[in-house]
């Protein structure tokens, strides 16, 4: 995710045993969680999901309720004689557990089921929810954003689960069925290739799906009177983007530069990691951008509003693309690992600044080493940022975890080298391809690449209150922090 420069940047596991059942259907229902540092409920344990299939029906207003079906194929890891989901702002019709009719409960933002009968470690888990997916705001996390002509998807961090119900938690990723009913005048595109489309007399029934596993937070589907542009990128890359159908002519110039800005990509960090990308341009007013996996998604006013400058923009493009690496396909194991994420992407949005437009890195380091003490003050060591606030989930998305983490990767290029630095790129995102990773993951990777123990450089970078001295440049100075 990137916050817009022109706002503020912004199940249970219970027992050993099936002999406890009795016990713990006695016990009220109560929300559970996987222990995350900035979000203790979110997630679930007890369970693997390697499959979610899901159709939601859009009958033409998006200020109604959309009918939906989702279909979860997990695998039980503990005894299960319940089952928690994360699931709100939608009413729940019924639930189904490995085809038996399950009773269920909400509790705050969990849909607590019970099966007839516990699920054992190793069992398939087939849980079919009908539910409906509301799309009208509710609290201030988002979900389903509503554009000018329809609805789109953003889910990070902690609202996933506003749309359909999960284990909304970026370490339990999964394949993902998209199947989307709309009135014949809308188009339906979601994360992955289209594998069909088929007519229901006067609507149109659209279904795509993944090759890769997805985190439930960079799921998106977009339902509007779009259209849908094609081209190639390297290596015959399918490049697909959704723009409102009456700005075509005005986006098309931006959207050609795609391709090259992935071309550039690979050269610096390797093959692109899935089946197609694209961009998907909303007319809705969000306040960020966000990486939603083969289809970013831009608000429209980014590439139609005049004043922003044309380096600027091509590099916001490039954030959002060089999250599909870093972020997507190698996801945080847990929230307070979200320096891997944004640190890089902004990392490789200042490169190309750099590289296309003549703005060099080492000032934008510079300045960002002279706000560092503030930034960790506001927001917490990149490592450890700070809870979100009241202004709602996203507001773990500060200064910090974006130049303040970038920092921590130019001190970290600074003492190990470039070509060294480069290495360790290029293998992380290979290691981990496909998978969820650490920063105690990438601390040992630095390590052994480097042919030295870092652990005492990134505890001082990811850690400390305090900026440390920069490598190569012992006359940066951080701004004093104020007191006010």
């Amino acid at each position: 995710m990137l916050l817009s420069s022109r706002t503020p940047r912004v199940a249970a596991l219970l027992a050993a045993g099936a002999s406890l059942a009795l016990v713990a259907a006695a016990a009220p229902a109560e929300p559970l969680g996987i222990g995350d540092r900035l979000f203790p409920h979110l997630g679930n344990p007890g369970y693997d999901v390697t499959d979610y299939d899901i159709s939601f029906t859009y009958h033409g207003d998006n200020s109604k309720p959309l009918d939906a079906v989702t279909k979860i194929d997990a695998r039980a890891t503990s005894w299960l004689d319940r089952i928690n989901l994360d699931f709100s702002h939608g009413t729940v019709r019924s639930v189904m557990v490995n085809g038996a009719r399950a009773h269920y409960a909400t509790k705050g933002e969990d849909l607590v089921v019970t099966p007839t009968a516990a699920v054992a470690p190793g069992q398939p888990l087939n849980i079919t929810v009908q539910h409906t997916s509301d799309p009208r705001p509710g609290k201030k996390e988002v979900g389903w954003v509503r554009t000018k002509d329809g609805l789109a998807m953003a889910n990070q961090a902690d609202a996933a689960h506003r749309v359909f119900p999960s284990n909304d938690h970026p370490s339990d990723k999964a394949y993902f069925t998209f199947r989307v009913t709309a009135p014949k005048e809308y188009t339906a595109v979601a994360n992955g290739l289209p594998v069909a489309k088929t007519r229901q007399g006067g609507a149109t029934r659209w279904a795509y799906r993944t090759l890769h596993p997805m985190a439930t937070e960079l799921a998106q589907v977009s339902i509007g009177r779009s259209a849908v542009l094609h081209q190639e990128g390297p290596q015959g890359l399918p490049v697909r983007d959704v723009v409102p159908a009456k700005d075509v002519k005005a986006l098309k110039p931006w959207l050609k530069k795609t391709p090259g800005q992935i071309s550039w990509m690979e050269g610096k960090v390797g093959n692109y990691p899935f089946e197609n990308y694209g961009l998907l341009i909303a007319h809705a007013s969000t306040g960020f951008e966000l990486e939603t996996q083969t289809l970013s998604l831009f608000e429209r006013d980014l590439f139609t509003r005049s004043g922003y400058p044309k380096w600027y923009v091509e590099s916001i493009m490039v954030h959002e693309l060089a999250h599909q690496w870093f972020g997507d396909s190698v996801s945080p194991r847990t929230w307070s690992d979200l320096w891997l994420n944004e640190g890089h992407a902004t990392w490789y949005e200042a490169l190309y600044a750099q590289e296309r437009a003549d703005r060099p890195m080492v000032k934008r380091m510079r300045a960002a080493y002279r706000a560092s003490d503030a930034m960790r003050a506001d927001g917490g060591p990149p490592a450890e940022p700070k809870a979100p606030t009241s202004d709602g989930k996203i507001s773990i998305f500060r200064p910090v975890v974006y130049d303040g983490s970038a920092l921590v990767l130019y001190a970290l290029r600074q003492e190990i080298g470039a070509d060294t630095f480069q290495r360790l790129e290029r293998t992380w995102l290979g290691t981990h391809r496909d998978s969820t990773a650490t920063t105690a993951d990438f601390v040992r990777l630095a390590s052994q690449l480097s042919g030295r123990d870092l652990t005492g450089f990134f505890d001082a970078w990811l850690h400390g209150k305090k900026t440390p001295p920069m490598p190569g440049h012992p006359d940066w100075k951080s701004d004093p922090v104020s007191k006010h």
